[in-house]
């Protein structure tokens, strides 16, 4: 049996989206090690079997103290737990762990959940990145990608080239985000969930919610997740104006999903493949999203939802009317259609036996 490491930079980014892996691993009777910093997740993944290891990092920025140090950290933790193999996951993680496993002779699968603004929009940092991907990959074991757009990312720059695979995002959990009844209500309640930040699409979401709320009193905009401080004063004013609910971060998305017709996610972040697109996707909820890598693999315009333009609140306010349109049996059949597709496409089976595989295939 091996002795697996998982370098990750939040406990969410394991247990909401690679629990059944960790699961799979467990079961088959390897040893799991889970190292990122403390999280609220730990306690959980610990009373599954796992150890852990914590680790501490700033999740953003490019301090090169902090950036050695992280490093410093990844070398001594190898050297400790001494793992058959290291899964990585988000830049950090991928890069300084990759480098710590060259130098150790640890084979390591990084998985590429999204390049970030930095590096999508050019600059001195995209090109320090870049440098670093290129040392960090040259022995690297595997590297997944979310979306062809990443991987040709990579393929232009030269890196790591032959390691590549593609993956379905994360995949989702079909069981546990299963098919929920669609509601039936005299109001239409739309939701935008996910980090509260500018890039997500949030202003053109809160902009819409405006002008639709006046014209269709029956309408209601939800808002779920962490809030960037800068929008924490506009969230409290529209929330007591009565334009929007916000109710912070959201622990059991499914339920919360229940009482949803429509997912709003107007983003033009960097995604990897958008995961509120999938859980909400595989309830049987429509969606509305942006025409870019990450987001579009989920949706096929006008059929599980309305693809919309990106940073264009008039586009977004005009899909939302075209939705509200719709007769309740033809929203519902929306639903029904993304969950089969996120079936087909997305179950998160095929990423868990994509990762077995090269456990499988040989240190």
């Amino acid at each position: 049996m091996s002795k697996v490491l998982f370098l990750v930079n939040h406990d969410v980014v394991i247990y909401n989206f690679r629990l059944e892996l960790v699961e799979a691993l467990l079961a088959a009777g390897h040893e799991v090690v889970i190292s990122s910093p403390h999280g609220e997740r730990i306690d959980d993944l610990v009373s599954l079997g796992c150890k852990f290891k914590e680790i501490k990092m700033a999740r953003h920025g490019m301090n090169p103290l902090k950036e050695l140090k992280l490093l410093s950290q990844y070398k001594k933790l190898l050297k400790e737990e001494k793992p058959d193999i290291v899964f990585s996951y988000t830049i950090k993680p991928n890069i300084y762990g990759a480098i710590a496993c060259r130098k150790a002779k640890i084979p390591c699968v990084a998985n590429i959940t999204g390049l970030g603004s930095a590096v999508e929009n050019g600059g001195l940092i995209q090109k320090i990145t870049v440098l670093l991907y290129k040392y960090a990959f040259k022995k690297i074991k595997k590297v997944y990608f979310q979306n062809t757009e990443n991987m040709q990312f990579f393929i232009d720059r030269k890196i790591a080239l032959g390691k590549h695979d593609l993956l379905p995002g994360s995949g989702v959990n079909l069981e546990r985000f299963c098919l929920l009844e669609y509601p039936n209500t005299e109001t239409v309640e739309f939701a935008f969930i996910s980090r509260i930040m500018k890039e997500k699409g949030v202003e053109q979401y809160l902009e819409a919610a405006k002008a639709i709320r006046e014209k269709y009193p029956f309408t209601r905009f939800h808002v779920c997740g962490f809030c960037e401080e800068e929008y924490e004063e506009k969230l409290g004013e529209l929330t007591k104006k009565g334009i929007v609910e916000y109710h912070g971060m959201v622990r059991d998305v499914k339920a919360f999903l229940q009482q949803i017709h429509c997912t709003v996610h107007p983003t033009y972040y960097p995604e990897g493949l958008s995961n509120v697109l999938l859980e909400s996707s595989a309830c049987g909820r429509p969606i509305i999203t942006t025409d870019r890598s990450g987001c579009r693999e989920v949706i096929d315009d006008g059929v599980n939802g309305f693809i919309v333009k990106q940073k264009d609140g008039a586009d977004l306010i005009e899909k939302l009317e075209k939705f509200l349109a719709l007769s309740w049996e033809e929203k519902r059949r929306m639903g029904l259609n993304g969950r089969a597709k996120v079936e087909k496409e997305f179950d998160r089976k095929i990423v868990v036996e994509k990762y077995l595989g090269e456990l499988d295939s040989g240190l």
